[in-house]
């Protein structure tokens, strides 16, 4: 779990108030980060609870009470975790994530907020999303996620050029022959945008079948050009967001180490994992070059 900027950071260690250096210990700690994380899991069960009718209607009363209990306890973790930046509480806002907790708990006491249904739900499920900062594997795919963005959306916008050539294509060919399905571009795409999964494929091979066995090379075509290489794309986008959202961090933790005065080098466990990288290259290149 991620502690917190070191004591050098925020001021020196012995010229803090006893409250700051038991706040920074306690948000530090493994037991504290653990109970949070069990605090947020009851939220979620809770949130799913609510769902179910029956249980609202024998057990409403105590559901809503156990969500003020969960805020309250996210507000007193928001301050304790505030209280331990001492008299530099703005380096608390210099982490994304700290940010993102904040904002969360601080929407819950958004005026009118509870007379609507709807952002009160919101705002719930939201600190439900609050584990990401806990778990540094669920960080990991996040910050994945936000960098294969740019990416996912060329290949979007290469997705759509895909399916309207194909669309016209389709039109040309079916319009007459199966209009339902082929009667005009958005059909014609539509139709093509289902069938990227290639689960109704065979279906479409004997469509057009009954109007030309030429057919089957449009379906062929689209088959290997819109799925396999544009998933097969995605794939590596995908991956190499991944090994970039590890380095950042890697990085990351590297740095929270230098402030907290550990060694900034690499681990045992990290040196370990790169031989067996340089291993596994070597071994690729023997099979290459035998």
């Amino acid at each position: 779990m991620r502690r917190l900027p070191s004591t050098d950071d925020r001021e020196d260690h012995a010229s803090r108030s006893p409250i700051v250096r038991a706040c920074a210990d306690l948000a530090d700690s493994s037991a504290f980060n653990l109970a949070i994380f069990a605090v947020i899991l009851a939220n979620a069960v809770v949130l799913g609870l609510e769902t179910y009718p029956s249980v609202v209607r024998e057990a409403g009363g105590l559901l809503r009470t156990l969500n003020d209990v969960f805020l309250g306890v996210f507000v007193v973790e928001l301050a304790i975790r505030l209280t331990a930046f001492g008299s530099r509480p703005r380096d608390f806002f210099r982490s994304g994530w700290n940010v993102f907790d904040f904002v969360v708990v601080a929407a819950s006491f958004t005026p009118g907020l509870r007379e609507n249904a709807m952002l009160l739900r919101l705002a719930r499920l939201a600190r439900v999303l609050r584990i990401v900062r806990l778990l540094p594997d669920l960080r990991v795919l996040t910050i994945a996620i936000g960098r294969s963005i740019p990416g996912v959306a060329s290949l979007t916008l290469l997705a759509l050029l895909v399916l309207f050539v194909y669309g016209m294509l389709g039109w040309t060919i079916f319009a007459d022959h199966a209009p339902a399905q082929y009667g005009t571009i958005g059909e014609a795409m539509l139709t093509l945008f289902v069938t990227l999964t290639l689960e109704n494929l065979p279906d479409q091979i004997a469509l057009g079948r009954a109007l030309s066995d030429w057919t089957i090379l449009y379906f062929v075509s689209y088959a290997l050009i819109a799925a396999f290489l544009i998933f097969n794309i995605l794939i590596g986008v995908v991956i190499n967001s991944l090994e970039e959202a590890r380095a950042i961090e890697h990085a990351r933790e590297r740095a929270d180490r230098l402030e907290h005065g550990e060694p900034g080098g690499p681990t045992l466990e990290e040196r370990v994992v790169a031989v067996r990288e340089a291993l596994d290259d070597l071994e690729a290149d023997l099979r290459q070059r035998s």
